[in-house]
């Protein structure tokens, strides 16, 4: 009877494992897949930035092209003011970020561990915020930036994330809610302020969430044409989301510089993006931990 019984778990163990296993497989070639239908086409773009504009349309596709034209990079910075645009979007990107993570934090603190007359109520109107489509403010918005002379300067670019963010101040606060009330009230026995609780004990421990907040503002921006469609007129001014458009219409036929510049506008996000991976896989993980 010991005997059966014990054959009995060894073969449900085996089969479990057997399950497991043929479970893993499967995830892992289905994200296989999924991996490799969205690299292609950056594949393509990249292949294509190093060839000549007879390669670009040979049939079939040559995908690795010979002779590799290395040259197509730095010709872009000097068929169009490249190095302008980059400029223009690197301070705006950088500016941005900065209101983002300062302005989102502290609101989200106050949401998180202060208590105050219509904290929930003044919440869900901030939530309610992300549901407005961008279309429908875009003329009020307009309108109020035309008349405090903000147009064609960066202002209208800057100036709102320094007024908080409902999505990051969202994030912010449900991280701010998975850190112990002990710590708080430790710093508090210790003599600290609201202020100095927030400086040393939350921010301190709040890194991976503030690593995804700087991922997504840098993305949102850097990668924002609508925008600064809006509001930048002057050559000198825009930023290489217009620049890349610009270099589009001046330059439709030459396929290999487009595809040139385009990945060296992504490539920030790609080197930003996968250098904090794991804080921002971490980030996003944990702030939803909590309601």
């Amino acid at each position: 009877m010991l005997e059966h019984m014990e054959a009995t778990r060894i073969n449900l163990f085996h089969s479990n494992k057997a399950r497991e296993i043929a479970k893993n497989v499967i995830t892992y070639l289905l994200l296989c897949v999924g991996a490799f239908v969205f690299l292609v086409p950056f594949f393509w773009m990249v292949t294509s930035a190093l060839k000549t504009q007879q390669q670009m349309f040979r049939y079939p596709i040559e995908w690795i092209p010979d002779p590799v034209m290395w040259e197509n990079f730095p010709n872009v910075w000097t068929t169009v003011p490249f190095a302008m645009f980059l400029k223009n979007s690197i301070m705006v990107t950088s500016l941005v970020m900065v209101g983002d993570l300062f302005a989102s934090t502290l609101v989200a603190y106050g949401f998180a561990r202060k208590e105050f007359f219509g904290k929930n109520v003044l919440f869900l109107l901030l939530l309610g915020t992300m549901m407005i489509p961008q279309q429908v403010t875009m003329i009020p918005l307009f309108i109020l930036y035309r008349s405090l002379g903000w147009i064609d300067t960066f202002r209208p670019l800057i100036v709102p994330s320094y007024l908080g963010n409902a999505f990051f101040i969202f994030m912010m606060r449900q991280f701010f809610l998975t850190i112990p009330v002990e710590l708080e009230e430790a710093a508090i026995l210790d003599g600290c302020g609201s202020f100095r609780v927030f400086t040393s004990v939350f921010l301190p421990l709040s890194k991976p969430a503030l690593v995804t907040v700087a991922i997504f503002s840098f993305m949102n921006t850097w990668n924002d044409f609508f925008q600064p469609l809006i509001y930048l007129n002057s050559l000198e001014k825009k930023t290489l989301a217009l620049g890349l458009a610009m270099f589009k219409g001046e330059y439709a036929t030459e396929w290999g510089l487009l595809m040139a510049a385009s990945v060296q506008v992504v490539l920030p996000c790609l080197i930003l993006f996968f250098s904090c991976q794991k804080y921002f896989v971490e980030g996003i993980a944990l702030t939803g931990i909590k309601g």
